[in-house]
């Protein structure tokens, strides 16, 4: 049983490690998005004619 719990630790910090990187590309991904939407808004708030 040892055996197996091991590796089974090692598979979850092989995942933990791949999911920290999609983590992060979602978060960066996020930021964008949210980056633009506060352009829009400010130019939708500011816009004179």
């Amino acid at each position: 049983m040892k055996i197996s719990s091991s590796s089974a630790a090692a598979m979850g910090e092989s995942k933990k490690k791949i999911s920290c990187r999609k983590l992060g590309g979602y978060l960066r991904e996020q930021k964008g998005r949210l980056y633009i939407i506060r352009r829009c808004v400010v130019m939708l708030l500011c816009w004179h004619e």
